[in-house]
């Protein structure tokens, strides 16, 4: 550091510009002379004596303010809307011309300039600086008389005189301030301010962002730390900066930056959305090989929840596998009418017997029958509520389909008739919206399709099987599924990478979905010059289900939430309820010999063991006149049930 200037790292920074970046500079003896350590928005910044710092980009934050008599320091933020106007001391100073940096200035004394001769008090506004080739540059002024007469002179660079500033009116904000070097460098005074007498100087505070030798991230410091700093940037040239990059970043570098070979700097987080083979792998000082970047269309697939944990994957539609459609099952109506607004025509079987429930609107469902789906519409419930009105619900309208004639016709008009008759014959049903049932999707063909034809043919979610592996990867990690759920379509900015040891067998990093710093390295590329390997790009990756939860919430973000499942109005159910525990009440009967013993009974221990007792006397008689539809129980029966309670062990 023999021969060079030692400034404060405020003063230093604020004569520098982003264009004149990037400077490297060396920290000398200073307030700090063994080091220094700062605390800075929670991160530590240290600095010694003899470091290198690089300084890659400066923001402006603040200004710091130092009142000239008391020396009082304070800050004001660059939005300060205040005015302020220049401070002028009125004493006389001896320049160059160079240096009156377009002021309005008095010259103090009388001078000549060839045939032009300008006298003492004479106002001189500095237009510009003039400069011919072979020629001394000229500052060409502009004069005023005594008889408001004007006049321009060129005045050359090496003349000197004595001159004073004239007083100015004009005020300037903080930022015009902090925008011109030669108004930062001088005294400034608050207009119409309280703090109009106070008399200050400013001096700019810079965020400073900077890369220092041996450390592999991005210091983020205020340019108002104590330390001297020494400009080394023309002896340190070839000194060697480590730039930390994310992901996104490496997106943003120009196509020929590619292949490239690029080095972790940090892992990506222990909470990641990918269970890959090649995730382990993203150590710290572990080499990539980025080999280009672009934009990838992949789906999400999810099996389906059974015995075994429900996986997730990401499938790039270049994946060559052949996919079956596979029949979707739905558990409810509501699910159904869901389906039928993605699904023109969408028909499905019944799996389960459904009993009709006439008070609730529910019709009777055998399994095996199908259904087409028509539209969704209102049904008015057969029961009233306790207002006496019918309500009305939605359901969804339904066809319920016969099954084709099997007899062979040779007439082929008689055939036509029969499907119109069968036509006309569909029964219509009405399906309420809060029904519950099973149901089964019926297929009506048994195509194979390539992944990028599903999409375009069929709305998404679409249940799928793998017919046919991908030939091209040695394990297709989707064949075995029974069933393949794809769950949405995704175009992500991705970076084709590859293991340095394994240059050829190369995997897609998501920037959005993967944190990741590397820097670019100078290393050569491990193949011959102008002899890329032919590369197997992997297909499937399999993620978490963080990964699915975060991809649905961000696929139905902009998206209105779906309606709520309509609910079943038990107004008219728990009137029917009451009237039949109040029939039950006040028509209950006296213990009576002569009655017959119920049929059935159900006896709970304490133990949660439920043990069903059935009886069957041979003197059993039904009391056909009876309007109810239980028996009553008489003691002969009360006393047989103790009976069995007492020969029957509890546990």
């Amino acid at each position: 550091m023999a021969g060079t200037i030692a400034l404060p790292l405020q003063e230093f920074i604020a004569s520098l510009d982003n264009a004149s970046l990037p400077k490297i500079l060396q920290v000398c003896s200073g307030v700090y002379f063994q080091g220094s350590i700062y605390e800075i928005s929670g991160s530590e910044v240290c600095f010694s004596t003899g470091d290198l710092i690089k300084v890659i980009g400066i923001e402006l934050q603040s200004v710091s303010c130092e009142d000239v008599v008391n020396k009082e320091r304070f800050e004001l933020p660059i939005t300060h809307t205040g005015l302020l106007e220049i401070h002028n001391l009125k004493k006389k100073r001896q320049f160059i011309f160079i240096y009156l940096l377009f002021a309005d200035t008095f010259l103090n004394s009388k001078m000549t300039f060839g045939s032009l001769t300008l006298g003492s008090g004479k106002a001189l506004t500095v237009l510009s600086i003039e400069r011919h080739n072979g020629e001394e540059g000229r500052v060409r002024c502009h004069v005023k008389g005594q008889t408001e007469a004007s006049a321009e002179v060129c005045i050359p660079l090496s003349s000197r005189g004595e001159f004073y500033e004239c007083e100015s009116e004009e005020s300037y904000t903080l930022k015009d301030i902090m925008a011109s070097p030669s108004l930062r460098s001088r005294r400034f005074r608050f207009v119409k301010t309280t703090k109009c007498e106070r008399v200050v100087v400013f001096s700019p505070i810079y965020q400073v962002q900077a890369i220092m030798n041996l450390r592999k991230n991005v210091l983020r410091f205020p340019s108002s730390l104590e330390v001297d700093v020494v400009d080394v940037t023309d002896v340190c040239k070839n000194v060697h900066f480590v730039t930390p990059l994310s992901l996104t970043e490496v997106l943003s570098q120009p196509d020929e930056s590619f292949p490239v070979v690029a080095e972790v700097l940090e892992e990506p987080e222990s909470r990641s959305f990918f269970k890959c083979d090649w995730l382990p792998g993203l150590t710290k000082s572990t080499n990539l090989v980025l080999h280009k970047k672009g934009t990838m269309a992949m789906v999400l697939m999810s099996s389906l929840k059974g015995r075994k944990n429900q996986q997730y994957f990401v499938v790039s539609q270049q994946y060559n596998g052949r996919f079956r459609r596979r029949p979707r099952e739905f558990s409810s109506v509501y699910e159904l009418y869901v389906a039928s607004t993605q699904t023109n025509g969408l028909t499905v079987s019944v799996t389960r017997n459904c009993e009709e429930v006439k008070e609730e609107g529910l019709p009777d469902l055998s399994v095996g029958e199908k259904l087409q789906v028509v539209d969704c519409t209102r049904m008015e419930l057969p029961c009233v509520n306790s207002k006496g009105e019918r309500q009305s619900v939605e359901a969804l309208l339904c066809h319920r389909l016969q099954e084709p004639n099997d007899d062979d016709d040779e007439d082929e008009e008689e055939d036509d008739e029969e499907k119109k008759e069968q036509e006309q014959e569909n029964e219509e049903v009405l399906l309420p919206l809060y029904m519950q049932g099973h149901f089964v999707e019926v297929l009506a063909e048994n195509k194979k399709y390539k992944l990028s034809d599903l999409g375009k043919e069929f709305s998404l979610p679409l249940d799928v099987k793998v017919v046919s592996r991908d030939t091209d990867l040695e394990t297709d990690p989707l064949v075995g599924f029974p069933c393949l759920r794809i769950e949405g379509a995704m175009l992500e900015p991705s970076i084709q990478a590859s293991f340095q040891n394994k240059p050829d067998h190369c995997f897609q990093l998501l920037p959005q979905w993967l944190s990741l710093s590397v820097s670019f390295t100078k290393d050569p590329l491990p193949w011959p010059e102008h002899q890329c390997p032919k590369c197997v790009i992997e297909k499937v990756s399999e993620v978490t289900d963080t990964f699915f939860y975060e991809f649905r919430r961000k696929d139905n973000s902009n998206e209105a939430p779906p309606p709520r499942p309509p609910k079943r109005d038990m107004s008219s159910l728990n009137l029917t309820k009451k009237t039949s525990k109040s029939t039950k009440k006040h028509s209950k009967p006296k213990k009576n010999k002569d009655k017959s013993p119920p049929t059935e009974n159900c006896i709970l221990n304490e133990n949660k063991l439920t043990i069903y007792i059935y009886f069957f006397p041979e003197n059993l008689t039904a009391d056909v006149e009876s309007d109810h539809d239980y028996e009553t129980v008489d003691d002969s029966l009360v006393a047989m049930v103790k009976t069995a309670q007492e020969s029957v062990p509890f546990y």
